[in-house]
């Protein structure tokens, strides 16, 4: 299998993440990839020219990493991170709402800085981003995920906490403390997290 994504990418760390966990990493080959090359052949595996996107062996492409989650848990025989149960299911499925929603307003405020201007920037829609992030932060401390299992929904709040650590959006050990001690003891139990920070 092929995986396009890029080292910054907070999705597309989720799925190498994942993918480690599951034992399913050496199958795939991780491309490099551009969104903002219109060369780039991202564009033709998945129009939208979003990632990650997941080439199986067969050709068939799978996004947005939500779904490509779903095919590597399935790949493993199911139930690895997506709950059986469907109570843990639908916890472990609107946590990763959640924390995706906290990487969707992260990546908009970089976008905001990168692709616009500076004078065409509107900083109370940036504040509106921040404000998204610290509501999920703010209910993420409140009730810190379980780590009995790591699912769908734990990993992607550790990978939203590794971008906002990496593109600093929100200061949020110093906003939220309480979840210092919950990402030490994901990354204690998963080794694989530091194995796929961005560089």
């Amino acid at each position: 299998m092929r995986l396009r994504s890029s080292p910054p990418s907070p999705f597309g760390r989720k799925i190498k993440l994942a993918a480690r966990h599951l034992g399913l990493f050496d199958s795939i080959e991780v491309l490099a990839t551009s969104t903002e090359d219109p060369s780039d052949p991202v564009r033709q595996d998945n129009p939208l020219g979003k990632i990650p996107v997941l080439i199986l062996d067969n050709g068939q492409t799978v996004y947005d990493s939500r779904v490509i989650l779903e095919t590597l848990d399935h790949m493993a025989g199911g139930g690895r991170i997506i709950p059986k149960d469907w109570n843990a299911r639908l916890a472990a499925l609107t946590l990763q709402a959640l924390a995706d929603g906290i990487m969707d307003a992260s990546i908009l405020i970089i976008y905001e800085a990168r692709m616009r201007p500076e004078e065409l920037r509107h900083e109370p829609w940036v504040e509106r981003q921040r404000d998204k992030i610290r509501r999920g932060l703010k209910a993420l401390e409140a009730a810190p995920p379980s780590l009995d299992d790591i699912n769908v929904g734990n990993l992607t709040v550790a990978c939203a906490l590794g971008y906002l650590d990496f593109r600093k959006q929100v200061d949020w050990r110093k906003e939220n403390p309480g979840l210092i001690g919950w990402l030490d003891a994901f990354r204690a139990k998963t080794p694989a997290y530091d194995a796929t920070a961005p560089h």
